[in-house]
């Protein structure tokens, strides 16, 4: 039986996803991911700049014309991810639990809510520019227009092991 302090070997070193492989830093740095009981549970590797501008390069090669694409494709890729997450979410609630220190019905209903959010960005992939797009008066001489359409490439930075659901929301309404 593991006592109080005690440590678990590491299970696995995350590599980062750039060009469709997965891939060392270019510093080789890694940091600790910490369970709930501020023991490692994996590392993961830290990404440089260089690292930073390889991926921006990557995405803009694999979807360079993502700003082009129809709201609805871009709808049906958030749906699958909802998809896809949901086949695995005994799997992700397990890991979730582990990784956070929570309970198990705490992690299943964190699972269910990043999916929800996931349907629910979805959704509003093919609605929100006719509904939001807008000419507003900031001063006399000036007017601020404002057309949610997607940019291209972003880079979002999180915290170390944000919590999904925080995750999910910063990720899924760029796309």
């Amino acid at each position: 039986m593991a006592t109080r302090g005690s440590r678990l070997p590491v299970q696995k070193t995350y590599k980062l996803y750039i060009g469709g492989k997965f891939v060392r830093s270019e510093s080789g740095r890694v940091s600790p991911a910490l369970g709930g009981n501020e023991t490692t549970i994996a590392n993961y590797s830290r990404a440089s700049r260089k690292d930073f501008r390889d991926a921006v390069v990557a995405a803009r090669a694999a979807f360079g014309g993502w700003a082009k694409q129809s709201a609805y494709l871009r709808g049906q890729i958030l749906y699958r991810a909802a998809e896809m997450l949901e086949m695995r979410q005994a799997e992700l609630s397990a890991e979730l639990a582990r990784a956070d220190g929570a309970r198990r019905g705490r992690a299943e209903e964190e699972a269910a809510l990043a999916i929800d959010r996931l349907v629910h960005y979805a959704g509003w992939t093919d609605k929100f520019s006719q509904l939001f797009s807008s000419v507003n008066p900031v001063a006399s001489s000036h007017f601020n227009f404002t057309s949610p359409e997607p940019s291209g490439v972003v880079v979002v930075v999180c915290p170390d092991e944000p919590p999904l659901v925080a995750m999910v929301s910063l990720v899924a309404p760029v796309i």
